[in-house]
């Protein structure tokens, strides 16, 4: 069931929104070669109970993190684990904040250390590609409107979108409806509608978009090896236009 939120709601699900953000921006200067994703897990779980907020993935769906941390290959749902980062790697941080009620749902990319020009161009693409969805996200589009403007985009630069992950509605809970693919074709698919609140956030690959799942249930990697980026931000569908309630306050107006 698609659940259509009121100004009250979305505006409770901003304040979440603005502390997810907040962690993001802290983890900026965080992560540095040598630390571990355990110590961003730790460094999180803190900061998001230091201001009031709960961990929303813990427990969901039995899932034991604060976070998903995803390196390099890894596509989504890594574990926080205690092996240091080196320079060169590529860090996927995902997570979910239950502030006093509203959800907020965001994932951002980070690279240790000093980059290369693989990684730039994939991380620019990915972010530039959850942009042009978001631009899609306005009330009387359709859902495939998003997905193609993302793949279009995506697979002009010859990289590749994940088909096996996608967005998604959210609050009450992490994961509503509707299904928010990042590929497709445009005018199919449901109409958006004012008061939807969903998550953009494309996984695009340098190989194949065909990905292997971990023994542990969860991770998935890449089928060929190839780096993975992810961007995600948390988007309410108005009159006015798409809002994004997980901001960092450098992407403009939309």
């Amino acid at each position: 069931m698609i659940t259509l939120k009121s100004p009250r709601e979305i505006e409770t699900m901003r304040e979440s929104g603005e502390l997810l953000a907040d962690v993001h921006k802290q983890l900026r200067d965080f992560i540095k070669p040598g630390i571990t994703s355990w110590d961003i897990e730790v460094f999180v779980r803190d900061y998001i109970e230091s201001h009031g907020g709960i961990a929303a993935q813990i427990g969901f769906e039995g899932y034991e993190y604060a976070t998903c941390i995803s390196i390099n290959d890894e596509i989504c749902h890594g574990f926080p684990r205690k092996k240091p980062l080196k320079s060169g790697d590529l860090v996927k941080v995902d997570m979910c904040i239950d502030l006093k009620g509203g959800i907020s749902d965001s994932c951002w990319a980070y690279v240790v250390g000093e980059s290369t020009p693989e990684i730039d161009n994939l991380m620019a693409v990915t972010k530039k590609a959850l942009y042009l969805g978001i631009e899609q996200a306005q009330v009387g589009n359709r859902i495939g409107d998003i997905g193609h403007a993302i793949q279009t985009y995506v697979e002009g630069e010859n990289l590749a979108v994940v088909r096996d992950f996608i967005g998604h509605g959210v609050g009450p809970t992490i994961h509503e409806e509707p299904a928010v693919p990042h590929y497709g074709e445009a005018g199919k698919g449901l109409r958006l509608k004012e008061g939807m609140v969903i998550t953009i956030e494309p996984m695009v690959n340098t190989g194949t978009w065909k990905m292997k799942m971990d023994p542990n249930g969860w991770t998935a990697y890449t089928l060929d090896g190839g780096l993975s980026c992810q961007y995600e931000h948390t988007i309410a569908i108005t009159k006015e236009g798409p809002v994004l309630l997980t901001s960092q306050g450098e992407e403009g107006t939309y």
